[in-house]
């Protein structure tokens, strides 16, 4: 089973909810994976408290032409969607940065003038913290397209089990990346204007995918009762509320998890995730 966690904003609690689901489960003997695709800024590893035992360094196939025999046919451009590599009268020019590593210039040129060198986009690094399996992606500073890496970390999802996967924030191309293909999309919102805002674009996002989806309401005591009526009025399984608990925010900003600062939240996260599972009848959830 396969469950994104995902936001139509940042800061409403979506990393908190899938380190503590991730550990709740563990903690109850079953095999789980946490993936962290938030490869911009990924932080689920300060909570886990985890040692990394691999790290491996991504790269992204761009083209390098041999100008003695390129022709300057124009080929090469005409079939690239991003303009990483154009012909201007008889020179062509690549631009690395905006390559998505498709391959097709290399394909279409009928003098076999170009051929592919790899581009460093970032690193992966995986560890185990307390029965949860870990990986992450953290993206190389300066680099614009976080989707190659995303789906890097994407191939580590064991077909065994219950892998968890923390998505970027947004609805934008990162997190569409990271939530397809998953068995269900786990939106987590706040009660406040920008937090209804945002989980409407989420939910659009998630229908358009067609993934089965319910919403975690962080701070669910404060703010007014909009997010929670707009669910009812979409049909929207609310999965789980989380109050504005003080004993939380302390653990938190101590890099705590709410099961290890409130350790009674322990059957409210198994409660989660039963929840989940009610809404993927179809997915045999195997220990």
């Amino acid at each position: 089973m396969i469950i994104a966690v995902a936001s139509g904003k940042g800061g409403t609690g979506k990393t908190t909810v899938a380190t503590n689901l991730a550990m709740c489960l563990a903690s109850k003997g079953q095999k789980v994976q946490l993936l962290d695709c938030d490869v911009e800024e990924p932080n689920c590893h300060l909570f886990l408290r985890l040692s990394f035992d691999t790290s491996e360094t991504i790269s992204l196939p761009v083209p390098e032409v041999d100008r003695n025999r390129c022709t300057g046919c124009g080929q090469c451009g005409d079939i690239c969607q991003f303009s990483a590599i154009v012909c201007i009268k008889d020179a062509v020019l690549t631009f690395p940065e905006l390559c998505h590593g498709c391959g097709g210039c290399s394909l279409v040129c009928p003098e076999g003038a170009i051929s592919e060198v790899p581009r460093e986009i970032g690193i992966i690094e995986k560890g185990c913290a307390n029965g949860v399996h870990f990986v992450h992606g953290i993206l190389k500073i300066g680099e614009a397209m976080s989707p190659p890496l995303i789906r890097q970390v994407k191939k580590e999802i064991s077909l065994k089990g219950t892998s968890i996967i923390d998505a970027p924030p947004g609805t934008s191309c990162p997190v569409i990346e990271a939530v397809k293909g998953s068995d269900i999309c786990i939106l987590v919102t706040e009660p406040t204007p920008f937090g209804l805002n945002d989980l409407v674009l989420a939910i659009d996002m998630v229908r358009a995918l067609g993934l089965p989806h319910g919403v975690v309401i962080n701070r669910a005591d404060v703010g007014d009762r909009k997010v929670v009526d707009y669910c009812h009025q979409e049909e929207i399984p609310i999965v789980m509320e989380i109050p504005d608990d003080r004993r939380i925010a302390e653990g938190y900003s101590r890099g705590q998890l709410i099961l290890d600062s409130v350790p009674e939240y322990e059957e409210k996260f198994g409660a989660l995730f039963e929840n989940i599972v009610a809404l993927t009848p179809s997915v045999e959830v195997k220990e």
